[in-house]
Formats: C-alpha cells, sequence, structure tokens
C-alpha cells in the first residue's frame, strides 16, 4: 500500500506542478466563455457594417412588389433611406437587366441584385445573386423582406389593410420550461439541457486528454528506459493502479476548479455582455443538482476514466514510438468518439429508444448517462444497471490492461499483434 501510495502522488505532484497544469487549469474557463462569447460578439459588430438593402431589384411581375420589398429593406435594421435600386423591366427584358446589374455587381456598384418575376407571383420563388450570397444572415433578412412584402400584397387583394394585419399577428411570445420530477418541480428545463450537454461534454475532453497523458507517460518511460528501474522496485499492477488513481485525482481536481470559475463567470455575465456591448444574455436559472446526481456523476467518471485509462495504458505498453503509439489508439479513441457522436440527438430528446441504449453501451455510458440524468430523472434500476455495466466493463478492461501492460513494459521493437497479446495474457 505504501509504494501504491508513493507512485500516486509522484503521478498527482509531477503534473499539478507543471506550469502548463496551471495555465489550463486557470485560464481554461476563460478559454471556453471566450469561444462561446467571441462568435457571438462578431457577428453582433458585424452586422453593424451589413448594408443589406444596397441592392437591385429587377421587378417583371408588374404588381410593384419590388417597390414594396425595397420599402421593407430600406426601413429594416441593416437599411438606409432609398439604398435600394427598383428597375420594372418587362418579362422579355429580363435576361439583359440581369447581365447588367451582374456588371454592376462585379464592378462593386451594387452589392447584389433580385430578380421578381411571374414565378414569384405564383409559386413564391426569386432569385438572388451578389457578392453576399454566402451570407446566411444577410440572404435571409432580404427573403424575409420577399416574403413579408408578398404576404402585404395578397393581404390587399383580400381587401384588408397589411399595416394592421402585421401589427396584430407580430406577437413575440416568452415561454419558459421548467422540469417536474417525482418530488415536483426540477428547476429551468433549458438550462437542465445546457448543464447536461456541458457535463458530458467535460467528461469527454477528460477522459481524452488524461488517457491519452497516461499513454504518452508510459510510452516516455518504456523508451527512456525509466521503466526498467520502477519495476525493479514496484510490481506493474502497483505502477499501473498509481498511474491511473494519480492521473485521475489531477483530472478531478481541474474539474472541480473549472466548474468553480464557469459559476463565477455565470454570476457576472450581464457586466461581461455590457461591456462588450451585446445585448444582455436571458437569465437561465440553473438548474437544481442534488447530492445523489453529483455523486453519480463521479462514479461515471471514475468507471469511464478508469475503463479508458487501462485501455490507453496497454497501448502505451504495446508500442515502442509515437507513430506506432497514433496508430494502435484508434481503436480506443473511436470507442470515444462514438459516445460523443449520439450527444446531441441525446440532448434533443433524452427519452428516446435511441438514449436509452446508448446509455447502456458500457463505452457511451460515462458519457451519455450523465447528460440524460441531468436532462431527466432516470429510474433508479436504470442507473444501477448501467453504474454496474460500465463497473464490470472497467474492471475487465483493467485485468486485461495489466496483464497486457506487465508484459509489454519490457518488450520493445515490432508492435505485437491480436494473437502474441493473447499469449501475453495467458502467459502473465
Amino acid at each position: 500500500m505504501a509504494k501504491l501510495w508513493t507512485v500516486i502522488k509522484r503521478e498527482f505532484l509531477e503534473r499539478v506542478r507543471t506550469r502548463w497544469f496551471l495555465i489550463v487549469t486557470v485560464f481554461g474557463p476563460v478559454f471556453f466563455g471566450v469561444i462561446m462569447v467571441l462568435p457571438a460578439y462578431l457577428s453582433v459588430r458585424g452586422m453593424k457594417d451589413v448594408r443589406v438593402a444596397d441592392i437591385r431589384i429587377i421587378d417583371a411581375t408588374g404588381t410593384g412588389l419590388g417597390d414594396r420589398v425595397a420599402t421593407r429593406l430600406n426601413g429594416g435594421p441593416m437599411g438606409d433611406a432609398a439604398a435600394t435600386q427598383v428597375v420594372v423591366v418587362a418579362p422579355t427584358d429580363v435576361a439583359a437587366a440581369e447581365s447588367l446589374a451582374t456588371k454592376d455587381v462585379m464592378a462593386k456598384t451594387r452589392r447584389g441584385y433580385l430578380v421578381l418575376d411571374s414565378l414569384t407571383i405564383s409559386a413564391q420563388k426569386a432569385t438572388y445573386a451578389g457578392r453576399n450570397a454566402s451570407s446566411l444572415n444577410e440572404v435571409q433578412i432580404i427573403e424575409s423582406a420577399l416574403r413579408s412584402a408578398i404576404l402585404g400584397q395578397r393581404l390587399e387583394k383580400e381587401g384588408l389593410d397589411p399595416k394592421r394585419v402585421e401589427a396584430l399577428t407580430r406577437v413575440k411570445v416568452d415561454m419558459s420550461a421548467e422540469r417536474i420530477t417525482d418530488k415536483g418541480r426540477g428547476g429551468s428545463g433549458i438550462g437542465s439541457a445546457i448543464f447536461g450537454f456541458m457535463i458530458a461534454f467535460l467528461l469527454y475532453m477528460m477522459i481524452v486528454l488524461y488517457g491519452q497523458n497516461i499513454l504518452r507517460g508510459v510510452l516516455e518511460e518504456k523508451t527512456t528506459r525509466v521503466a526498467e528501474v520502477i519495476v525493479s522496485s514496484v510490481s506493474t499492477d502497483v505502477l499501473l493502479a498509481g498511474k491511473v488513481i494519480g492521473v485521475g485525482a489531477v483530472g478531478l481536481l481541474q474539474q472541480a476548479v473549472w466548474l468553480a470559475s464557469a459559476a463565477g463567470l455565470y454570476q457576472f455575465r450581464a457586466k461581461i455582455f455590457v461591456a462588450l456591448g451585446m445585448p444582455a444574455m436571458p437569465a437561465i436559472p440553473l438548474p437544481q443538482v442534488p447530492p445523489m446526481l453529483i455523486v453519480a456523476l463521479v462514479l461515471f467518471f471514475i468507471l469511464g476514466y478508469a475503463l479508458y485509462a487501462a485501455l490507453f495504458a496497454a497501448v502505451g505498453a504495446m508500442v515502442s514510438s509515437q507513430e506506432d503509439a497514433n496508430q494502435a489508439a484508434q481503436p480506443v479513441v473511436m470507442l470515444l468518439v462514438f459516445s460523443i457522436i449520439f450527444a446531441q440527438p441525446v440532448m434533443l430528446n433524452p427519452t428516446s429508444r435511441l438514449a436509452e441504449i446508448v446509455s447502456w453501451i458500457p463505452f457511451s455510458a460515462p458519457v451519455i448517462m450523465p447528460m440524460r440524468m441531468s436532462a431527466i430523472q432516470i429510474p433508479w434500476y436504470e442507473l444501477v444497471g448501467s453504474l454496474s455495466g460500465v463497473a464490470v466493463t472497467a474492471a475487465i478492461c483493467v485485468w486485461l490492461s495489466a496483464r497486457i501492460y506487465r508484459v509489454g513494459l519490457l518488450m520493445y521493437g515490432k508492435r505485437p499483434n491480436m494473437r502474441e497479446l493473447a499469449r501475453w495474457i495467458r502467459q502473465s
């Protein structure tokens, strides 16, 4: 036991004392906050420079639809007074008007042009071409203005006042979603979904980062022949267990710091958004996290980490170079990728049959089940069954990896095939 504690302490302190660990732990939440806020901030700043109304409308409908669209673009949030040019042409002259408009766009006198013809009236079809045709936001604004103009024209034909109808139908509904569990109301449904996805993503990242950390550590000790010195005083089983536990403790410490920092950033979110000149972020109540849920999340992390860490350690013991390690680790990485692929479908519908099946698979349960637990209430038998499956699979992987680790740590040369691995397991 003393030797195990020595290995755990060495693995823990060796990583915690590094400058890289301190930088990632302290600035990790800031980095994730920036990558979530920065795109929205750049979008807001970019939209201020947009001039969607600076286009030409070629109107061949004969109904004045082009003027209606221009009025909506010029009066919209991205429009300028009389910025849109409307050219009324006969249906036979559309091709020539398009050719002239294309030359103007190429000369940068106009951003683009919109073609309205008989199909726009009968089948609601129109064509837009311009330098900003790849800008989804700008095209959506033009499409919305066209849709509103067609609707107004139809209402006028029915004898209705389009302005009055638009004022009556433009209603914004602010609806909140709240969970109800067996114990009553359980907080915001949207907040629970976001919290669940963040937990799943965090567990996935921790397993990937620290699992590969173990692989690199084992490979480094093997290639530098340090392992030969260590195993002379410590058994390989104790060395493997110490590595897994020590690195896992580093991961738990980092997660605790990140969660505390994220909670602090959330409290000051309003001031941050105001300082950046962005609209205030809507208040999303944090979900209620009972103690049993926290215990289950920690258990899933520990078991899932032990499962994958043992596999990564076995891969590190099997190979003798970084190139071989990258190839040999691909099956293990694919198991992790398999779990994160289903994160979005499960988040959108955590009660579906797909979500239940993926939650029972031991290799994906450590990521999927915590997300479902945060979003909905899971029956106790399903939770116990999923945890038991992960625990049994982790125990099997640790048992197999320990035997591969015992033989492979002192083996050099060509990477073993499946028959040689089976012989290692039998002989050890």
